[in-house]
């Protein structure tokens, strides 16, 4: 197969006009460990460690349904001396914790489990994440390392690129913790708005895939009011209520405004899709899981 007839998930998805909105995977606590050498297809299940170590990070993860990405700064030459690692958690309503540290040997990650049962500060900055694990998918490749070279050229000490993210076909996926804000569909110049206007309060909803501590519909609808009455910060809306009638839900979310307090309810109608090759590497079409907002009235 030539590079012109060689199939890439995120052209197709460009091309379908596959939607965003509900598509970031659950998530609220994130293990990254800085890892220089190369990265395996299945990340750090793959990574060549203690396998004591390993495992007992992997256990302590998983009791908190943690997902560890594997990270790298986006410098030449690599940088020596100890890697770092973070825990992350975001504890809703606008309260995060970091906690970093240091390793030079596979004994040191154990601190990890120590850091996932006490999660540390309150007062660092955040993360930004760019998926570039092209070993996964290609296109977080092609799509991703030019992302997280834009991105690292304008904020140096935010920007990691890492590994696996969730959606492919969105690439470049850039995540945002532990505020745990998922974007897709960018390129260099896209993201470096995105990121700037994150970063400043103002969450649009054009390249929104969703915020992780919600539902798929959840996010839907959210990004659906992000649409309607423009821009807003991470926790100025607030999903109270969901409720579901087989394959439609009714969400209500409250608006948190100065001297301004409504409520509105979505009506959100999911469907599946026709089956589709969704990633490089599966070969076999499946479905997707899509969102349709039917209306929105105050509550």
């Amino acid at each position: 197969m030539t590079t012109t007839d060689r199939f890439f998930c995120a052209d197709a998805a460009r091309i379908r006009g596959d939607s965003l909105a509900g598509t970031a995977p659950r998530g609220m606590v994130w293990v990254l460990i800085e890892y220089r050498g190369a990265w395996p297809a299945n990340g750090y299940d793959g990574i060549d460690l203690d396998p004591v170590v390993k495992a007992h990070v992997w256990a302590a993860a998983h009791a908190v349904r943690a997902r560890i990405f594997l990270v790298r700064r986006l410098v030449r030459p690599r940088p020596e001396g100890p890697g770092r690692w973070a825990v992350l958690h975001y504890e809703g309503s606008g309260a995060y914790r970091q906690r970093w540290g240091t390793w030079s040997s596979d004994q040191d990650l154990v601190e990890i489990t120590e850091a996932l049962r006490w999660p540390g500060r309150l007062d660092q900055p955040p993360v930004v994440l760019v998926c570039a694990h092209g070993q996964h998918d290609i296109c977080c490749a092609v799509r991703g390392r030019p992302v997280a070279r834009a991105l690292s050229e304008r904020w140096p000490n935010l920007v990691w690129e890492c590994t696996h993210v969730g959606g492919d076909r969105f690439a470049a996926n850039v995540v945002v913790v532990p505020d745990g804000t998922y974007y897709g569909l960018l390129d260099p110049v896209s993201a470096v708005g995105v990121v700037e206007e994150h970063l400043a309060g103002r969450i649009h909803p054009d390249f929104l895939r969703g915020y992780t501590d919600l539902a798929p519909p959840q996010q839907v609808a959210v990004a659906a009011l992000l649409a309607r009455f423009g821009p807003a910060g991470r926790h100025d809306y607030t999903v109270t209520g969901t409720a579901r009638d087989g394959d439609d839900w009714r969400v209500r979310v409250e608006l948190h405004a100065p001297r301004l307090r409504t409520a509105f309810d979505i009506e959100v109608h999911a469907h599946r899709t026709a089956p589709h090759r969704l990633t490089c590497r599966g070969p076999a079409p499946s479905p997707a899981v899509a969102y349709e907002v039917r209306s929105i009235h105050r509550a």
